[in-house]
């Protein structure tokens, strides 16, 4: 796993980690993810998030520790978090510091089914995020059906905003829905000082992207001396 900070603009802090999957000489996820197949996805599911809790603790993360899931792979929420828990628990990693982002790979292919599965996550204390807003299958339609208490914008609305009237104006109706429904937007792939401006008058305060930090291999930021300047 890589780590990546997610910042809270507010306070300069690091709100979360996000456990970035990659290979044992440092491939990049989409080589790993590419090699995922029907048989093998829920046992890949499990192992990811198995290490990053593991890693989570052992390198003593005192922040969120947000991990990616495969949606198809959950085939029942009640069975499928048990592992999670157990793991938190013997690593005494606490479930309400554990955020799970929803990741659109693949398809969704049954919306109430990933309903069930955010209901049941937050019952249980989790945290939930929608990854990628804005592109692939997630849309509206999506908060429409089930309301994460996070959103990702996705890097693409996110690159060049600052010179794009059209991306702005999107990224402020997404933010003001956000705000209606009581959803935290964050901002993914914030590469410049010019997009994290514009994105900071736009009511953003939770950023990402290599304008902060570059995934760290299997090390985590603990401390970011300065943002934005």
């Amino acid at each position: 796993m890589a780590f990546q900070p997610i910042i809270n603009d507010a306070d300069g802090s690091i709100f979360a980690q996000e456990a970035l999957v990659r290979g044992l000489n440092n491939e990049s996820a989409a080589s790993i993810l590419g090699q995922v197949t029907d048989e093998s996805r829920y046992r890949f599911d499990q192992a990811c998030r198995v290490r990053a809790i593991q890693l989570a603790a052992e390198l003593e993360v005192q922040s969120i520790l947000s991990i990616n899931f495969l949606p198809n792979a959950v085939y029942q929420p009640e069975l499928c978090i048990r592992t999670t828990i157990e793991t938190a628990k013997q690593c005494n990693f606490p479930l309400d510091r554990i955020l799970f982002e929803l990741t659109e790979v693949e398809k969704v292919k049954d919306y109430a089914h990933v309903r069930s599965i955010i209901e049941h996550y937050q019952k249980l204390g989790f945290k939930t995020a929608l990854d990628d807003f804005g592109a692939g299958y997630s849309g509206l339609n999506f908060l429409a059906d089930f309301q994460p208490d996070f959103i990702k914008l996705d890097m693409a609305l996110i690159r060049n905003i600052d010179r794009d009237k059209g991306r702005q104006a999107i990224v402020k109706g997404i933010v003001q829905v956000c705000r209606d429904l009581a959803i935290e937007p964050i901002a993914e792939g914030v590469e410049t000082k010019a997009e994290l401006d514009i994105l900071r008058q736009l009511d953003i305060q939770l950023f990402q992207g290599y304008y902060f930090a570059k995934p760290s291999f299997q090390s985590i930021i603990a401390h970011l001396s300065s943002i934005g300047d």
